[in-house]
């Protein structure tokens, strides 16, 4: 799926952002719209990116391609409860918590080893970002509400 007009024109605004800040090194998704987001972040950039393709999104199996309006009426299931659904046992033919984890972990430990004391930028996905502070804050995943 590509970004919409208005995530082309948020990646605009992203990528005028970063310009003013100080960063030593870029890490990104492989998947599309990551991908889109962060070409005018590096159109003036020193850093090229590397790609992690363990910081790909969370599989959500049967939910993929399903807004969450959808999710609730096919699969009953509610939008404030998808958290706690995935820290479990995951989304039917999806991943769970602990895979997950187990995936986007050794990438952030990485980064982070290789980079101590500088500013790193992560381009990925909601469910990462999640991740990542449930890690970094130690803080179960479905406590890090949407």
């Amino acid at each position: 799926m590509n970004l919409s007009p208005r995530g082309k024109r948020q990646a605009k605004i992203l990528a005028e952002y970063l310009k003013a800040k100080t960063i030593d090194a870029v890490y990104a998704s492989p998947m599309k719209r990551v991908q889109q987001t962060l070409v005018p972040a590096l159109k003036n950039s020193p850093h090229q990116q590397t790609i992690f393709p363990d910081l790909r999104e969370i599989d959500f199996g049967d939910w993929t391609g399903h807004g969450w309006e959808a999710v609730r009426s096919k699969y009953n299931f509610a939008v404030h409860e998808w958290l706690h659904q995935i820290e479990n046992s995951g989304s039917p033919n999806g991943e769970s918590g602990k895979t997950f984890r187990a995936r986007v972990e050794p990438c952030l430990r990485e980064i982070i080893n290789k980079h101590p004391g500088q500013n790193v930028a992560i381009f990925c996905h909601g469910g990462v970002i999640r991740m990542i502070l449930s890690i970094l804050i130690e803080l179960p995943l479905p406590l890090l509400a949407p």
